[in-house]
């Protein structure tokens, strides 16, 4: 056996560090002696320590030893055509043994997605010819036209995929996120569908994710129950994830909860979907229950954006943004396709008064997920804070026509109508519809009670969130139900309400400050004795109120817009 054949069975039982060193130092004596090895054994040396190379991640280095290996192939074709081959049967063995040049190729696109150089990995993939893609080629090559944006070549890939293996669902999805019909992509699956046993949920799978990709949550959350429901798929995680996912989507954040929790339960080490999940406690103001969401993530990973965006959501809602932003920046290294990183560092970017950078995440997320309203919201978010109505008009509209006339598109267009005193009664009008189609949306209820405040209309509002908090518990609603009870002098009962308030997020500031109010409105003796203490010290202690009262609206204004769903 020769030196060669001990490096190669090295490398196949996943010795990578004895094969850096040891084909390391024959590449050396080969370099200072040619006539030593073959150019064939040069060439698998160099395959073997540039497979070891990617091994440590050493990317870069790994595609020039990748990109000396295909040379050395090269002269090694050139040889054998001027060279004809003896009969010998000793040749034969040796070609069989060396590493695929298909194989090595692939290995380089690899490493120029590891670097971020998308373009050099389609380039390398280009030059293989089609009739020699393998399935994972194919595949690679798909998810690279899809990001750079070719979505004919990409849809070409993928459906190579599924005529090589009928059964790539992840295949099936990017088929679908590019508005690929359903019934088309069922089609390629039917004979399969047909010749195996057990596999007739798959259709309706695919019927499912159609509605998901077509932002349909309805219909895909109906869809989806009625998989789940079925005995041998209950309990499936992706499918819990999926609904979860899309109760969010649809603005039901406790459903959302609900489906995470049980997923999560299923599987502990469950990363998929709980960024959103962080996001969602954080909203609730459940900031522990962040903090130990993100410390457990991180004990399972931290290559994933998950962990990083779950630990910037709890340094957000703590007003934190600067550390906010630098967790958003790192998730977005770690995967730039994360959408709800990309949300994270907008709104912390939104916060900071960075408003243009954050228009840019933004609009990125909206590019990768076209179907979320919270994208969306965010970049009307950051129009309205520059004063750019007609931009923010402009897009509510489109996210009207595109997504159709739900509670939520009709509640953000309604919400852009509020800026402007010329669309105030259009607002009202979209405010009913929305409240029709649901009653208990918390968005359409929060600006339907903005909007009667306004007309100072305080029994219509008292009414309308009474009737809201019937069937749900929301510290915003009980707020505001505390101060619209106070606008008609029920001052204990906007006690109560504001007591429930702090009970389900105890740092809301907004509704501490209502209870101090009301507080000191009932020891007027006390309030007199700050009174003249502030006289007679000029401490300036009333104007630190009103900064305080400043800031916490805002706060409260911006998070209201942060990916919200």
């Amino acid at each position: 056996m020769s030196v060669v054949e001990h490096v190669r069975e090295m490398a196949a039982a996943g010795l990578h560090s004895n094969v850096r060193l040891l084909s390391g130092l024959l590449l050396t004596m080969s370099g200072n002696n040619p006539e030593l090895f073959s150019p064939s054994q040069k060439y698998q040396l160099l395959v073997y320590h540039a497979d070891s190379l990617f091994h440590d991640k050493e990317y870069r280095n790994a595609v020039s030893k990748y990109t000396m290996a295909l040379q050395q192939k090269k002269a090694l074709s050139k040889t054998s055509k001027v060279r004809p081959s003896t009969g010998s049967a000793a040749s034969t063995p040796q070609s069989q043994c060396l590493p695929s040049e298909i194989e090595v190729k692939y290995k380089m696109a690899e490493c120029y997605t590891m670097l971020k150089q998308d373009k050099d990995a389609i380039a390398i993939l280009d030059g293989i010819p089609s009739r020699q893609r393998t399935p994972k080629i194919n595949m690679m090559l798909a998810n690279l036209y899809k990001k750079a944006g070719q979505e004919r070549s990409s849809v070409t890939s993928y459906k190579e995929v599924l005529r090589q293996c009928p059964l790539a669902l992840d295949a099936i999805l990017g088929l679908l996120s590019l508005s690929v019909k359903g019934a088309e992509v069922a089609s390629m699956t039917i004979n399969i569908i047909q010749s195996i046993p057990n596999l007739d949920w798959l259709s309706v799978w695919i019927k499912a994710y159609a509605f998901v990709h077509t932002g349909d949550n309805t219909r895909a959350i109906n869809t989806i129950c009625s998989l789940e429901k079925k005995s041998l798929l209950r309990d499936n995680v992706d499918l819990l994830g999926s609904l979860a996912d899309l109760y969010f989507r649809a603005g039901d954040n406790k459903n959302s909860i609900l489906k995470f929790e049980q997923a999560q339960m299923l599987d502990p080490y469950l990363i998929k979907g709980m960024d959103v999940y962080g996001y969602l406690l954080a909203r609730e103001g459940r900031l522990e229950d962040v903090e130990n969401l993100g410390c457990r993530l991180f004990n399972i990973s931290d290559q994933h954006a998950e962990p990083w965006v779950v630990s910037g959501c709890h340094s957000f809602y703590s007003k934190r943004y600067s550390r906010a932003l630098y967790l958003g920046a790192k998730a977005i290294q770690l995967n730039s396709n994360s959408v709800q990183a990309l949300l994270l560092k907008g709104a912390a970017l939104r916060n900071m008064g960075r408003v243009q950078e954050a228009i840019i995440h933004f609009r990125e997320a909206i590019r990768l997920a076209p179907c979320r309203l919270d994208c969306y919201e965010g970049l009307i978010e950051c129009y309205l804070a520059s004063n750019s109505i007609r931009e923010a008009m402009v897009m509510a509209n489109n996210v009207y026509k595109t997504l159709g006339a739900n509670a939520q598109t009709l509640t953000l267009l309604a919400t852009v109508c509020l800026e402007d005193p010329v669309t105030q009664e259009k607002a009202k009008t979209l405010l009913d519809k929305a409240l029709t189609q649901r009653p208990d949306y918390i968005k359409a209820v929060v600006k339907k009670a903005e909007l009667l405040s306004r007309e100072q209309k305080y029994e219509d509002g008292i009414a309308l969130l009474r009737n809201a908090l019937a069937n749900q518990s929301d510290c915003v609603l009980h707020r505001i139900l505390g101060d619209f009870l106070v606008a008609v002098n029920e001052y204990q009962e906007a006690m109560d309400q504001y007591s429930i308030a702090l009970s389900l997020d105890p740092n809301d500031q907004k509704s501490l400050e209502g209870l101090q109010k009301m507080e000191k409105e009932e020891s007027p003796t006390d309030a007199t004795q700050e009174e003249d203490v502030d006289d007679m010290e000029g401490s300036g202690e009333e104007g630190d109120l009103e900064g305080s009262d400043s800031e916490a609206a805002q706060w409260a204004d911006q998070e209201q817009w942060f990916g919200m769903q």
